[in-house]
């Protein structure tokens, strides 16, 4: 695949902006709800009934979470369906209800670890806060998003005097003892934590009622390599998929001539800890919203049925690419390139959703759009991972294949990916 240098500077720019906006899934869903405004889609209540207007182009938030829709010709409640699904949460740091301790003059956050990160890559790191706040408005509670400007804490590591062993033994932190953020001097009290959180939205301590706080690097991403050819930056697990996403469906609502089938998008969170939650994609909230808009269309229940056995799931996660320091992990036969295009993700236990007629489609997909693909296997003697895929399938009874892009350091505070593949992967999708 050639690709167009202005195209891929175009979407460079528009993703890093994305993911820096991001810090939250709550950032994420603000950062789309803004890129599918300004492309003509309407803003639904999640509450109010949904008129004609729910037809689409349109989306709806909850939380974390978002599911867009635009129409294709195909305009009956139960045309298929063609869907993309992807997550709007990273591993990390999250702020307990009761944070505030010292230990030896130094003041201290107590975290909680969320989800599989990788524990090392969040030491010796500058971190901000960010996340939402539920503040008491009268008889209300109002949620406010909240972002320092910069840093404000640091997890420090044992200094190799202290711990002479780390260099060979390896470095080992414990969830509960060692990563526990350094964020002033002195001696805490009880409501530290409360009354700077106040502070930073502008109430008194006391209108705080509840928190969710996530440490997040404040290094910008960055483009880097000797060519320039490859993109550092924080959460691109799964923040990438997500603005793929939501570029196939920006880019299926603009064109003359729209697909066939209408297409919707799925931003789930939660991925990292299973999905078990009301905006997860292993609760009720993706069907309910597909089932009130084929409501607004005048169609049943039965219409929903039939669409989604019609329909088609690309589940867009990112995907492992060969490592080079560590090829011996990595299936072989299977190895990934950087720059080698999306990848069908595969696995027999059903980690991943791929089947035959998921990946057939997506091939399909990709030979129409001039796309290189590859296919990923996972060593048989280590546990794979898994997508929001299997549950959605298995949630929806939709076809569903698991696919994303190549990257190193998956579940680090800091990511790496390849600046060819940004514009594959939503390519490929548009094609669908």
């Amino acid at each position: 695949m050639t690709q167009d240098p202005t195209t891929v500077a175009e979407d460079l720019n528009d993703l890093i902006g994305f993911v820096d906006a991001s810090p939250t899934p709550y950032h994420a869903v603000a950062t789309a709800a803004a890129l599918l405004d300004h492309a003509g889609f309407t803003a639904l209540d999640p509450i109010e009934d949904w008129g004609p207007e729910a037809a689409g182009p349109a989306y709806v938030v909850r939380d974390g979470a978002l599911v867009a829709w635009c129409p294709g010709r195909r305009s009956d409640p139960a045309a298929p369906l063609r869907m993309i699904g992807a997550h709007t949460d990273s591993p990390g740091l999250r702020v307990r209800p009761r944070p505030d301790r010292s230990t030896a003059g130094w003041r201290q956050l107590g975290v909680e670890l969320y989800g599989g990160a990788l524990r090392n890559s969040w030491v010796d790191r500058d971190l901000g806060l960010a996340g939402r706040v539920a503040v008491r408005r009268d008889d209300a509670v109002e949620l406010r998003r909240f972002r320092t400007d910069g840093a404000v804490m640091r997890v420090p590591q044992l200094a190799i005097h202290l711990d002479r062993d780390v260099n060979t033994t390896g470095l080992v932190l414990n969830a509960q003892q060692h990563l526990t953020p350094v964020w002033g001097l002195g001696d805490a009290s009880d409501g530290d934590f409360r009354a700077w959180l106040a502070a930073l939205v502008g109430v008194e301590p006391s209108a705080v009622v509840a928190w969710e706080a996530l440490a997040y690097d404040v290094q910008p991403s960055a483009v880097i390599g000797a060519e320039r050819d490859m993109l550092a930056a924080p959460r691109l697990d799964d923040l990438a998929g997500c603005w793929a996403a939501l570029t196939a469906v920006r880019h299926a609502a603009s064109v003359m001539d729209p697909p066939e089938l209408p297409t919707v998008v799925v931003l789930n969170d939660h991925e990292e800890v299973g999905s078990q939650t009301a905006t997860g994609a292993d609760g009720a909230w993706v069907e309910q919203v597909l089932e009130r808009r084929v409501d607004a269309l005048g169609g049943t229940r039965t219409d929903l049925l039939r669409s989604l056995t019609g329909s088609l799931l690309v589940s867009v996660d990112m995907a492992h690419a060969t490592h080079p320091n560590y090829p011996e992990r990595h299936e072989p036969g299977h190895w990934i390139r950087p720059g080698g295009g999306p990848v069908i993700k595969h696995n027999v236990n059903a980690r991943y959703a791929t089947e035959s007629t998921g990946a057939a489609a997506f091939r399909a997909a990709c030979d129409r759009a001039g796309v290189p693909v590859q296919e990923y296997s996972h060593r048989g003697d280590l546990p794979c991972g898994s997508t929001i895929g299997p549950i959605t399938a298995s949630r929806l009874a939709v076809d569903t294949v698991d696919v994303g892009a190549p990257m190193l350091s998956m579940h680090s505070a800091r990511e790496l990916m390849a600046v060819a593949d940004i514009t594959s992967l939503p390519t490929a999708l548009q094609a669908i």
